[in-house]
């Protein structure tokens, strides 16, 4: 399974901001779409960061009020863990593992096509058992 499939499966909705938004811009657009991260892209659709909820509370415990006039670019995670939408699912999950992350941005062609949460693998691949289990007791019972 690759991470195509999973990104097929979720859907491809994808919430991004721009580099030069303000990070005030930025938490809205987490709280209004209830999500944890957003991937950064440039004018080009290009990754170029990662901004999370995490980033925001590292800001205001070591710079306090006004953080959000920041720009993003000045406070999101750079070189986050990504994966193509060509690589094999299991890889995936190790990066996922090696890197600590819950969520990768996906790139094809080095553009953002979306993002794999672990929920999103975890969903994808059960499915895919319970599909295997199902086609399997029915050949044990004769079915076929």
């Amino acid at each position: 399974m690759l991470a195509r499939d999973v990104l097929d499966a979720k859907g491809r909705r994808l919430v991004a901001i721009d580099s030069e938004a303000s990070v005030n811009e930025a938490i809205a657009k987490l709280v209004q779409n209830n999500i944890g991260s957003l991937p950064v892209v440039d004018g080009d659709g290009l990754l170029v960061g990662v901004f999370s909820e995490r980033d925001v509370l590292r800001l205001i415990h070591h710079r306090g009020d006004g953080v959000g006039r920041l720009l993003v670019s000045e406070v999101m995670t750079r070189d986050p863990a990504t994966c193509d939408v060509a690589d094999d699912v299991e890889q995936v999950m190790g990066l996922m593992s090696r890197r600590s992350v819950a969520k990768v941005p996906v790139t094809e062609e080095a553009k953002l096509v979306g993002v794999i949460s672990v929920g999103d693998v975890i969903k994808v691949m059960y499915e895919q058992l319970s599909d295997e289990h199902q086609h399997l007791m029915t050949y044990i019972q004769g079915g076929v």
